[in-house]
């Protein structure tokens, strides 16, 4: 049976024997951005793959220059629109309605939340940059290996919320930096998410294909079945922990921090921005330029 075809996404088999099945978000053009029919078509074929004993391992890579720049934006650019979701944001009156965003975020965060715990080993292969919803996507591989000059982080926090699936942060790092890059929404490098231990490897750049393809060979030795049944074991530990219960009320704290003061800033520029042609280019370097200068983040 023929693996199935996407417009948002391309799949292929790797590895020895094509034991390895890997799936390239293909949006170049758009920085990789997830738009709502790139996360439908994910999550189908995330499914499809999940029922193939064939696919052992399953590698999530971004064509281009960068995994994911985060969500894609350019809805503002018609606000307010109703989403493909079945919920949508605004009422009759164009008010936005706060359970109804909550709504919405949390059937993208079921579609993530699905990717942690199918039965597939996976690994993020995160190059250029992994920002945003980029870096909540791929914290939700079991294993994460980086450029070692990919830029990680989440600079959506600035007037956008909180990162919601980068809750699963204070399981693998320290609070002190989670804090750190919570709050100021600056990126680290792929060598330093290594060395505190974001993400399993960095790679120099012109390797991290091959070297990628290595490391999920190795796991791929062993059938499908008891892969499944290791992961699920530890995957146990940190739901006890509570990341579901933590993810969950992560992205209602990220629905309610739409409307605040900060939100409201960011909305009424992008909407002025957008009126006067200047497009999200410059309402992001509005957000950005804050943060350009004594940034602590390292290079």
């Amino acid at each position: 049976m023929d693996d199935p075809t996407y417009e948002n996404l391309i799949l292929d088999r790797v590895g020895t024997e094509g034991r390895v099945g890997r799936i390239t978000l293909n949006r170049p053009e758009k920085l990789n951005t997830l738009s709502q029919d790139l996360l439908f078509e994910l999550n189908d074929a995330l499914h499809t793959w999940e029922a193939d004993p064939t696919v052992r391992v399953i590698i999530l890579r971004g064509a281009g220059r960068v995994f994911s720049a985060g969500y894609d934006l350019t809805p503002y650019r018609n606000a307010p629109q109703k989403p493909r979701l079945e919920y949508a944001y605004a009422d009759q009156k164009s008010r936005r309605l706060l359970m109804n965003v909550r709504t919405s975020m949390q059937q993208i965060t079921d579609i993530q939340l699905y990717f942690w715990n199918m039965a597939k080993v996976t690994i993020a292969q995160v190059h250029g940059y992994c920002l945003a919803g980029g870096v909540e996507l791929a914290m939700m591989a079991d294993m994460v290996v980086a450029a070692e000059d990919c830029q990680i982080g989440h600079p959506g926090v600035r007037g956008l919320g909180y990162p919601r699936n980068g809750a699963i942060w204070p399981l693998v790092i320290g609070i002190r930096k989670v804090k750190e890059l919570s709050l100021s929404g600056d990126s680290i490098t792929g060598t330093e998410a290594e060395r505190i231990g974001m993400v399993n490897y960095a790679y120099p750049a012109d390797q991290l294909e091959s070297r990628t393809i290595e490391f999920a060979d190795r796991f791929a030795n062993m059938t499908a079945d008891p892969l499944a049944l290791i992961k699920a074991a530890c995957n146990r530990w940190y739901e006890n922990m509570g990341i579901y219960s933590s993810l969950r009320s992560s992205t209602e704290m990220d629905a309610m921090g739409q409307s605040t003061a900060e939100a409201y800033l960011w909305q009424e520029k992008m909407q002025e921005s957008m009126a006067e042609g200047g497009g999200l280019k410059e309402a992001l370097d509005w957000r950005d330029g804050r943060y350009r200068d004594g940034r602590t983040s390292r290079s």
